[in-house]
């Protein structure tokens, strides 16, 4: 019976660490740890298919420049050069919306 335990936990932890490495923004999304903040992107490369989406996996920086990686789909395919702000919680991005970019803060370096 000790047996069946020990391989019934190991179990459980390999996949524990699956589900937290390979959705990192599903983790992110329900981690009460990890604050919401605007980040600022430039779409600057082409998208990625996803299941029927448009896939972006983008550079961008928070309101006090600091720099922060992005991915987040679509149902559109965005142009090349458009700027976004982007409300993310660590990799999960709740919400987009596209900006002008004089409607970026001061010292974003977009």
């Amino acid at each position: 019976m000790k047996k069946f335990g020990a391989v019934a936990a190991f179990i459980i932890v390999i996949f524990a660490a699956f589900f937290v490495f390979s959705y990192k923004d599903v983790v992110d999304r329900f981690n009460p740890f990890i604050t919401k903040e605007y980040v600022y992107v430039q779409v600057n490369k082409a998208s990625e298919p996803d299941d029927g989406r448009f896939k972006y996996s983008l550079t961008g920086y928070n309101t006090e420049g600091k720099k922060k990686d992005v991915t987040f789909t679509s149902s559109v395919d965005l142009k090349q050069g458009v700027y976004l702000k982007v409300l993310a919680q660590g990799a999960y991005v709740q919400e987009w919306e596209q900006v002008k970019k004089e409607d970026l803060p001061k010292g974003i370096g977009l």
